[in-house]
């Protein structure tokens, strides 16, 4: 039986299991959307932007684990996923773009509305193809989807000239994928977990650092019960928030620029390192020369071209976070005997909980509203039990600090890239995948207004995502660096030329609260997280609020400015 192009796009949709689909549509791929009402099965999210449309899929994807997938015309469409694109490509985050183009005759003569998507996209996607004949396309879909949720995620455009949808051929779905130049290594080599578990053995001071790839493998599980049987401390990247419960004793903190006192003394002072699913981002090690200097390092991740690429390392273990993890704990305990574990590691304990109480993360209470204090609040009054996406900047490290992260896939933030405006359209991604959970975007006045137009998207469809502007009138990071590093020159930081966001809000049909008084703020936060609607609640806050500690550009981690 044959299928045109555009049935055959949403059959293969389905087969891969897609439910939701957010997209904004176009003349380049008006045939796809004439097709996507004859397939109820899809839900079709219609945002205000195509980089919109990115950044839902990929918090789609980060809360449920599924790839996210998003469908946008040629031209300024395909153009405008760019960052959204990037943004995933950074953090691992597995995507499946679908992008519009001209007809395969009008390729190459600048027609209307025609880019090279392909060509631009291909430093940040995991791999991309141009589809130009039709037998191809659903080998391609399937090829596509295979590489975005296999090895080491990311995102996967796929460019759909506009004859290639409207051409037929035989349906055949390839039920098995081989590409013979992609085979990601999932079991780790026997003999380097071996190595690495000797390296525990002889350690006295170690520290288990765990990156995002622990909750892409879904490894957060068997991570924890290694840290608990051994006696390990666990620190983290922004990334790998909730890969350990931030409510156990074992548990010193996120590390890096803005890490907790203990968490960076951990790392600097520990005898071994054992990393893993990180990439030894610049914001995590600060001087290079400087860090872990003490400590032997294993480091576990699926990606070879991870290890060694930043920090050069003593045991590499490639393969996945949950197999080599699994596989660690096995033979540790088969020398449970020969080595006792919890009593190598008292002291050290020791050590680090006088760390912990000597230096917590706090912050000088009294005058305007703290936004560490209504982060703080916001746990309390979610017990935790609530998925938090962030934009960029203050908002993020506080959210990052004073938010306890229980569970994996419970923070989603743009964490290699860094982009502002992520947060609220990764929020309504998130709720499309649980719509019975509680959503809340953490944003600084700055960035919201990046996304600002996606408030027509969650009332139109009901989502009830909440967004806690930590409003401080600034580009508050930017601000802070001016503060400390160029004599207060607060050169075009300052953001009270801004909208009233309550207005906004009743403007495109969301509920709006305001907090200017700390008295205020417990009963109008409780309320508007009691809402079923969509909510902006903009809280007023201390405008010179720094973020501490700090790691100032090129210091070492116990290097800190502390508050």
């Amino acid at each position: 039986m044959e299928l045109k192009g555009t049935q055959i796009l949403l059959e293969s949709l389905k087969r891969e299991g897609v439910d939701v689909l957010f997209g904004y549509p176009g003349g380049a791929i008006i045939d796809i959307y004439d097709e996507i009402p004859r397939h109820p099965e899809i839900r079709h999210v219609l945002v205000r932007h195509e980089q919109a449309a990115v950044h839902a899929a990929d918090g789609y994807a980060r809360a449920s684990g599924k790839v996210g997938v998003c469908l946008v015309t040629s031209g300024p469409g395909a153009t405008n996923t760019v960052t959204g694109i990037a943004t995933a490509y950074c953090d691992s985050i597995p995507l499946v773009v679908l992008t519009g183009q001209v007809p395969t005759k009008l390729i190459g003569n600048d027609a209307f509305q025609e880019v090279d998507i392909v060509g631009i996209t291909r430093p940040c996607t995991k791999h991309n193809f141009l589809v130009k004949d039709i037998r191809d396309l659903a080998r391609v879909l399937r090829q596509a989807f295979f590489l975005a949720r296999s090895g080491r995620p990311g995102p996967v455009l796929v460019d759909l000239p506009k004859d290639v949808m409207l051409a037929s051929t035989e349906f055949v779905w390839p039920e098995d994928v081989y590409m013979r130049s992609y085979n990601p290594t999932y079991k780790p080599n026997l003999n380097q977990l071996r190595r690495s578990v000797e390296e525990l053995a002889r350690a006295s001071r170690p520290v288990i650092l765990a990156g995002g790839g622990v909750i892409t493998s879904d490894a957060a599980e068997v991570l924890t019960q290694l840290s608990r049987e051994l006696r390990i401390p666990v620190v983290s990247t922004l990334m790998g928030l909730g890969a350990f419960p931030a409510d156990d004793e074992l548990w010193l903190g996120m590390v890096g620029m803005h890490g907790a006192y203990a968490a960076n003394m951990a790392l600097n002072n520990a005898d071994l390192l054992l990393a893993v699913g990180v990439r030894f981002d610049d914001r995590v090690t600060g001087r290079i020369s400087a860090f872990a200097s003490h400590a032997r390092i294993v480091h576990i991740d699926i990606d070879p071209t991870s290890i060694r690429k930043n920090v050069e390392v003593d045991v590499p273990v490639v393969g996945d976070c949950a197999q080599s993890l699994a596989g660690l704990l096995e033979i540790c305990r088969a020398r449970k005997e020969a080595v006792d574990w919890p009593s190598r590691h008292a002291e050290w304990l020791k050590t680090l909980e006088g760390w912990k109480q000597d230096k917590p993360l706090t912050y000088q209470e009294g005058g305007d509203i703290k936004p560490q204090a209504v982060v703080e609040l916001l746990y309390k009054l979610t017990g935790g039990d609530a998925i938090i996406a962030t934009e960029v900047g203050q908002n993020q490290m506080w959210a990052a600090q004073f938010y306890t992260f229980t569970r994996p896939r419970t923070l989603l933030t743009s964490g290699g890239l860094g982009t502002m405006g992520y947060g609220f359209p990764a929020a309504m991604g998130a709720q499309m995948a649980f719509p019975d959970k509680l959503v809340v975007d953490i944003a600084g006045d700055g960035s919201i207004q990046m996304n600002i137009q996606e408030l027509a998207t969650v009332a139109y469809n009901k989502l009830p995502v909440k967004i806690l502007i930590l409003n401080n009138q600034h580009l508050g990071m930017v601000r802070q660096w001016q503060e400390l590093f160029f004599d207060r020159n607060y050169s075009y930081t300052n953001m009270e030329a801004q909208p009233d966001f309550v207005k906004l809000a009743e403007a495109y049909g969301v509920e709006g609260y305001r907090i200017t008084e700390a008295s205020m703020l417990e009963e109008v936060l409780r309320k508007a997280l009691a809402s079923p609607n969509p909510a902006i609640i903009d809280v007023r806050v201390e405008r010179e609020e720094n973020v501490y500690p700090m790691v100032p550009a090129g210091a070492a981690l116990d290097e800190m400015l502390l508050v």
